[in-house]
């Protein structure tokens, strides 16, 4: 699974990075995200319910994200 590594960073930079990989990858297929920035999390969620994909958060700052979306995965 590929990483997308934004550690140090702050919102909403992690979730800008994800919408914009999520796009690179067909749907069922997920992307690793780390990020340790406390708003990632919360940010996260409020995203995937926005743009129907999903996340699950595996420790502190590495999360799973699952492309569901066939249409417009990453947002507008």
């Amino acid at each position: 699974m590929r990483e997308v590594n934004c550690l140090n960073l702050r919102c909403p930079l992690p979730i800008i990075e994800i919408a914009r990989e999520i796009k690179t990858v067909t749907v069922g297929q997920s992307l690793v995200l780390l990020a340790d920035d406390p708003a990632t999390w919360p940010d996260l969620q409020a995203w995937a319910r926005m743009t129907g994909n999903e996340v699950a958060r595996e420790s502190e700052a590495r999360f799973t994200v699952t492309r569901r979306n066939q249409n417009d995965p990453g947002g507008r």
